[in-house]
């Protein structure tokens, strides 16, 4: 199973960069997993929430692990030609199961 995340510090809001999981791996629950971890981290550093700037694809997943659309980020050419969904995961409540 191959998974990359990556995590940096980031100016408030906090929010989540870089996280995939490999297309031959969806679906086995390893998304979930970084999500949860994702959220215990965050309540453990007493956050109220974490922002998600999502591929439009990955937002039915985001949504079904709890997150809000809270707006949309425009494109930023060359790299990124489209819109993308801004998602909100509040982490005062417990992860889904």
């Amino acid at each position: 199973m191959r998974t990359w995340t990556l995590i940096g510090p980031s100016p408030p809001p906090p929010e989540l960069d870089l996280a995939f999981v490999a297309d031959d791996t969806q679906g086995m629950g390893v998304g979930r997993l970084l999500g949860n971890h994702m959220r215990g981290q965050a309540r453990a550093a007493g956050l109220a929430g974490v922002r998600v700037v999502s591929h439009p694809a990955a937002e039915g997943f985001c949504r079904r692990m709890g997150a809000e659309r809270v707006g949309t980020v425009g494109p930023v050419p060359p790299k990124v030609t489209w819109e993308r969904p801004e998602l909100w995961f509040a982490v005062a409540r417990p992860p889904a199961p």
